[in-house]
């Protein structure tokens, strides 16, 4: 039997690459696309140690450990159960599907028993449906998630820096810049944005009033959704919310 390497190297690349892009969006993790690449390059090289004589136990052992090292390749390790989770939801439910899809197309079926005569699964067929399955997936998980989420991914630009960031939304945080009427995004001190021009915003909470420095943005996007009139106040203060580097105005809510 003939095992084109490329070839197998080549689909195992394009499967983990939609898996992992698909769990960056579930997740909703800052992620850039090189490095989904890279995780998928690791889980694409990793192939060749299935290939060694290992038990059962001892096969499922290496993947469980080949899997930890792409979460943090692509990931990294912040929220590492969560991304570790998901990603393996994502697989099974994928996988399900095309074995569903291979069960009704490839088996004909006669009274309860199950013939392998059918219409076999082209593999230009697979490659074309799974990432169209997967979109769909994702977008009817984030249409129902985000009726409860006040998890977001945000992107803010500044100075010709991108910062890629975990956001929550707080309904409580009302502040706004008096002068030009601008909500202010709480970033973790932790966060190095540079504020070489800044100006500082009177803030009012449960008994306790003072000022917050803050800088002007070019752009800020949440979950693909743009926002320009708003500003980045330096909390004194480093989150510990479940990861998250920011926290949004109530003020986004109603274009979330």
């Amino acid at each position: 039997m003939k095992v084109y390497l490329d070839l197998v190297f080549f689909i195992n690349f394009f499967f983990d690459f939609i898996i992992l892009l698909a769990t960056k969006l579930v997740v909703k993790e800052a992620t850039p696309l090189w490095r989904i690449a890279l995780g998928s390059l690791f889980a694409s090289c990793s192939i060749f140690l299935l290939f060694l004589s290992l038990s059962n136990f001892g096969l499922f052992i290496v993947k469980i450990v080949i899997s930890v090292f792409i979460i943090l390749v692509t990931f990294g390790r912040r929220n590492f159960l969560t991304d570790f989770i998901y990603f393996y939801l994502i697989s099974m439910i994928l996988g399900g599907f095309l074995y569903l899809f291979d069960i009704s197309f490839t088996y004909e079926n006669q009274g309860v028993l199950f013939f392998g005569h059918g219409l076999g699964l082209n593999l230009v067929f697979i490659l074309v449906l799974s990432p169209i399955f997967l979109y769909f997936y994702v977008k009817e998980y984030k249409k129902t998630k985000a009726k409860t989420s006040v998890i977001h991914s945000v992107e803010i630009y500044v100075n010709h820096d991108v910062f890629r960031l975990k956001g929550m939304l707080d309904t409580g945080n009302q502040l706004r810049d008096p002068t030009t009427g601008k909500s202010v995004i709480l970033v973790s001190r932790n966060v190095p944005i540079s504020m070489s021009r800044y100006f500082y915003v009177p803030y009012k909470a449960l008994n306790t009033e003072g000022i917050i420095p803050c800088c002007k943005v070019d752009r800020v996007i949440v979950d693909d959704v743009v926002f320009s009139k708003c500003l980045v106040g330096l909390s004194k203060d480093t989150f510990s919310l479940g990861g998250v580097d920011c926290i949004l105005p109530n003020q986004f809510k109603e274009e979330l």
